[in-house]
């Protein structure tokens, strides 16, 4: 697999390389192609990985109004847009998946793309169907961690995969 943005399929997942932030949005605006309002993704990697700049790809794609930022400090920030808002959430401060339905995600499923930064283990419960998406970036003295002090640098494997029937057939832009 030559880095840059196509994804290759692999048994019932997709994966692709992002060598940079640009790439990393794309592959966000990718996805965003196959997305329609009531679709939860679950992103999931390290810090710095890259989950808030894929967002940033989604919400281009969706023509969201306002900059997409990591909502680190507010958990959740919604973008609406000409077609289905985004909402952008990072559970990684959510301890229990109590504390998830308090924030009323379901509220917005309906007419939105929900995007879950460090759902794993948190959101499952909001749908069913969902696509889950695993980015993983190099780190210390692993092959292509160019510079290990700094987050940004190194290629990015993102990995995607479908739950449930809403996903079966799921088809992403080649290579």
């Amino acid at each position: 697999m030559s880095p840059g943005p196509g994804w290759r399929r692999r048994g019932a997942q997709w994966s692709a390389l992002a060598p940079d932030a640009e790439a990393m949005r794309a592959l966000g605006a990718e996805v965003a192609a196959v997305l329609r309002p009531g679709d939860v993704v679950v992103l999931d990697g390290p810090l710095g990985a890259g989950k808030t700049t894929f967002t940033q790809g989604i919400g281009t794609a969706l023509r969201v109004r306002g900059v997409v930022t990591s909502p680190t400090f507010v958990i959740a920030r919604r973008h609406p847009g000409p077609g289905p808002a985004l909402v952008h959430v990072d559970a990684y401060r959510l301890g229990t998946t109590v504390e998830v339905d308090d924030l009323d995600l379901d509220a917005d499923l309906a007419d939105a793309v929900t995007v879950v930064e460090w759902g794993v283990g948190k959101v499952e419960g909001l749908a069913p169907d969902r696509l889950e998406v695993r980015i993983d970036r190099p780190t210390g003295a692993e092959p292509g961690a160019e510079d290990p002090e700094d987050p940004s640098a190194g290629t990015r494997t993102v990995v995607v995969r479908g739950i449930g029937p809403r996903w079966a057939g799921l088809v992403l832009p080649p290579a």
